[in-house]
């Protein structure tokens, strides 16, 4: 088997994973928190932001080897958790229906706060 297939296997192995995941966690956290506010994507943002600033850590210090996890975890299962597309609907439609202050308070979130957690990262592997 060609090294292409096996890398787009890892690739396609962790974005089914990752896709799933996020459905799970999204309807999780939207059914504890209410769709008030899309707190569902602001968490699965967070969370993929701090675990691929740690896989990127990981692998800039060589404690975990680009192949085959750069294309499983980060291409692959957080690629699929995260979802950029999904935080626009979600400002887009709060801005349709005349919620102003929660679509800034929506991007302001999601930008501020996956910064944060990707910093936090960072400095955690940074040690």
């Amino acid at each position: 088997m060609s090294t292409t297939v096996v890398l787009y296997s890892y690739i396609a192995a962790g974005g089914a994973l990752g896709a799933c995941l996020r459905y799970f966690l999204t309807s999780q956290i939207d059914s504890w928190f209410g769709k008030s506010l899309p707190f569902g994507t602001l968490a699965v943002n967070v969370l993929g932001s701090f675990c691929l600033a740690l896989v990127y850590g990981l692998i800039e210090r060589q404690e975990l080897a680009e192949a085959p996890y750069r294309a499983f975890l980060a291409v692959g299962l957080l690629g699929a958790l995260t979802t950029f597309s999904t935080f626009s609907i979600d400002t887009l439609t709060l801005l349709q229906s005349g919620l102003w202050m929660k679509a800034a308070l929506n991007v302001i979130l999601n930008v501020s706060v996956c910064l944060l957690a990707g910093g936090l990262a960072m400095t955690i592997i940074k040690g």
